[in-house]
This record gives structure tokens, C-alpha cells and sequence, in this order.
């Protein structure tokens, strides 16, 4: 029965079924096969539902989308210019910090290259970057900042593996600590890179000026107590994780419909369509998902898949080097999202039985998923850079090299020192 299923949804795949119907499909052959009720696919529905993390998914979502859809990016990146422009290779970054910010908000890196990227390849090169470094810089950032709150993909695997009751408790609040000190190193490896890579280039580096940062300061003065209200209400404990999302969604909107004025009626109507149409989607395939996941339970799948590793890797670091070429090779075929949905389910109970910790999981997870976004031929970032900034697929992927290396080795100390992911216990 398990090689029809297979069978039924690559089939399903190929004719482009979407993946909520594919999933369900795959779920609804194998509880009849089983000979279980179909109304426990409802019941899963309404076990989603009663999620205590749910809310924050479309409110931290259409905070996103509304500050993709105003001038911030503009803003913060004339703010960081005046503060980190003086250091050497600053503007580079400046760029960093402000991709990975992006990204953690909309939790997409496609909408960060694309927004963020018209700011920036101009002004990396007008400043002295080399062409090269410049597309390399922007393709890679865009997905820096999964792993920042309050990134949607950490919120989202929360919620699946919360959902599994595997026996390991935590929060979202840990699962949001966990990801800091790896999402910090990651930036900080790329700003060396950045640092030594151009330290024999004449860059014009900027003057710091007292009249320009309080310009800018002004500038930016409603946006830049975004992000110190999330984490003190995330890690203070003040607020739910709900409650977070909620008022940040509520500040957004307000501040750039009627203080900047940025973000008409009209606009905010097709913003809240599109942010909404996207949670929908996800939250659609997390429900059928978690169905399926029950059927592979009670088919006892995880196990049985289990039995088959262990029978051919022997120790948990050879495990750790292989899930991590696994999902490198799968963020480069699947998004974000569909991965979570799909694979978390199976590899989460098997990495838990090798002794690795669901909150370090997520990072490895999620940290592999970044570089996926950019590995050749086929990651994701590429393509919508080179459409982005009119290049050659090939170029791409010669920019992206040296930066790809860097962030492999910075997720291999992440994989294998999980102090990083659990220093906070």
C-alpha cells in the first residue's frame, strides 16, 4: 500500500495537482486501506484550530506584507548606512542585516530580493563592490533570517511538531532563542567573508555625520521600536506569541497608512488579500498534513523507517552529515513551506531516537533550507535573481559559490556543537 501511495502522489505531482490535494488524496487511500473513518481528518482540522500558536502565523504574515509594501526598507537602509556605512566593508553589511530582517518579517526570501535587492546591487556598486561580490551579497541574504523572530517557517515548525506529541516539551519562545546565536553567526561569517574578501578594494565609505543619523533617526522614528517591542514581548514574557503578532500586525498598519501615509485603502485590500491567500494555503496544507501524519502513527512509518537507518548508520554524527545533505538537496527542489509539512513529520521522530533535541532540529532544519535556497542548479534564490537583475543562471551560480561555502561550514558547527541552538537551557 505504502508504494501506491508513493505512486499516487508523484503521479498527482507531475500533473500539477496542488499539494493540499495530493496530500489528502495520499491520506484519505491510506485510512481506507487501513480501515479508519474519514472523520479523522476533520478532527485533525479542528485540533489545528485549537492551536495556541495558530493566530500568530496571519498576523505576523500581513505585518509583512505591509512593510514589503511601504518605503521601510528605504528607511532602514539610509538608518544603518549613517551607523555601520563608516566601517569597512559596511554597506555590505549593512546589506546582510537588512536581508535577513526582510526575511524574518515576510518570511519569504523571493520578496527580499525583490524589494530589497532594487536598493541595494545599485548601491553596492555605486559604492565600489564588484559586480560579482554585489549579486553573490543580495542572492544569498535573501534568506538569511529564517531562523530570527519572528520568522513564519520557525513559527510553522512549532506548530507541526507541538502537533506529534513526541514526548519533548518547548515553547515557541525557546524554539525562537534556539535560532538567534545561529542566525547571529551566520550574519557575523558573512560579514567577515565580506571584510576580507574586499579589504584590497577602494571603496567610497561613508563619513559618519551627527545631522544625517538624526535625520535618519527621525526618519525611521515610528518603525524602529518594531523589532524592540516583538522581542520584549516574545522573550519578556509580557505578552502571548499571539497577542505579539497581533499588536504588531495592528502598529504596522497604522503607522504606514496614517502616519506615512504610504499604504493606501486600496492597497491595504489587495495586501490583506495576498498575505491572506498565502496563510491559507499553508494552513490548508498543514491540516491534511497532520491527518497524514496520524495515518504514518498509526501505520507506525516513522518507526519502520527508523529501524531502516539505524540498520545502516550506525552513530548520530554520520546521521547528522546525511540529513544535512538531505535537506540541502531539498531546499534547493521544494519551498519552505511544503518541506515543513512534508518531511518534518518523518525526520523528527527518527532524529529524536538518535538522542538530537526537536529545538536543535529546527535549526539544523531550517538552516540547511536557506542554503538550498541558493544551491545549483536549481535553488530558488538563483533564478529569481537572475530575473531580478537581468543575469545569466551561470553567473549566478559562480556569485553564490564563495558565500554558499561559508554558510556550509557555519551550519556544520551548528549541526554538530548544539550548544549553539540549546545555550539558553
Amino acid at each position: 500500500m505504502l508504494t501506491v501511495i508513493a505512486l499516487l502522489i508523484v503521479l498527482m505531482m507531475l500533473t500539477g495537482a496542488p499539494l493540499f490535494v495530493v496530500i489528502l488524496a495520499a491520506t484519505m487511500l491510506g485510512f481506507y486501506s487501513a480501515e479508519v473513518e474519514f472523520s479523522i481528518i476533520a478532527a485533525e482540522l479542528y485540533r489545528l484550530v485549537e492551536t495556541p500558536l495558530l493566530p500568530a502565523l496571519p498576523f505576523f504574515t500581513f505585518a509583512g506584507y505591509i512593510l514589503s509594501e511601504s518605503n521601510t526598507s528605504e528607511r532602514l537602509l539610509r538608518l544603518s548606512s549613517v551607523f555601520f556605512g563608516w566601517l569597512p566593508s559596511g554597506l555590505a553589511i549593512v546589506s546582510l542585516v537588512l536581508c535577513a530582517f526582510f526575511t524574518a518579517f515576510t518570511g519569504a526570501s523571493g520578496i527580499t530580493i525583490v524589494a530589497i535587492g532594487a536598493l541595494l546591487f545599485p548601491t553596492l556598486l555605486k559604492d565600489g563592490y564588484p559586480e560579482k561580490f554585489s549579486l553573490g551579497l543580495i542572492t544569498t541574504s535573501g534568506s538569511l533570517g529564517l531562523l530570527l523572530p519572528p520568522s513564519i517557517p520557525l513559527i510553522l515548525y512549532g506548530v507541526i511538531v507541538q502537533q506529534m506529541d513526541l514526548g519533548v516539551e518547548f515553547s515557541l519562545t525557546d524554539l525562537f532563542m534556539a535560532g538567534l546565536l545561529p542566525a547571529c553567526l551566520m550574519i557575523l561569517m558573512l560579514s567577515l567573508w565580506a571584510v576580507f574578501s574586499n579589504r584590497k578594494m577602494t571603496l567610497h565609505a561613508k563619513d559618519f555625520s551627527w545631522h544625517e543619523a538624526f535625520a535618519a533617526l527621525k526618519d525611521a522614528a515610528w518603525e524602529l521600536p518594531l523589532p524592540v517591542f516583538i522581542a520584549a514581548g516574545i522573550f519578556g514574557g509580557f505578552l502571548a506569541i499571539s497577542d505579539v503578532a497581533a499588536v504588531t500586525a495592528l502598529y504596522v498598519t497604522l503607522v504606514e497608512m496614517w502616519i506615512y501615509k504610504e499604504v493606501k485603502l486600496k492597497s491595504l485590500i489587495r495586501v490583506t488579500s495576498e498575505s491572506m491567500q498565502m496563510v491559507g494555503g499553508i494552513l490548508l496544507i498543514l491540516a491534511v498534513s497532520l491527518a497524514f501524519t496520524n495515518y504514518l502513527v498509526d501505520a507506525q512509518i516513522p518507526m519502520h523507517l527508523f529501524d531502516w537507518v539505524k540498520s545502516h548508520v550506525d552513530d548520530q554524527l554520520t546521521f547528522l552529515l546525511l540529513l544535512n545533505l538531505f535537506l540541502l538537496a531539498l531546499g534547493a527542489i521544494l519551498d519552505i513551506f511544503s518541506a515543513l509539512v512534508i518531511v518534518v513529520p518523518l525526520i523528527a521522530p527518527i532524529a529524536i531516537n538518535y538522542g538530537i533535541d526537536p529545538m536543535h532540529l529546527g535549526v539544523i532544519f531550517l538552516a540547511n533550507m536557506q542554503i538550498g535556497y541558493f544551491t545549483p542548479p536549481v535553488g530558488m534564490n538563483l533564478f529569481i535573481a537572475s530575473y531580478r537583475f537581468d543575469k545569466p543562471i551561470t553567473e549566478l551560480y559562480q556569485a553564490t559559490i564563495p558565500f554558499m561555502l561559508i554558510l556550509l561550514s557555519t551550519v556544520l558547527l551548528i549541526t554538530y556543537v548544539p550548544w549553539l541552538s540549546l545555550w539558553f537551557r
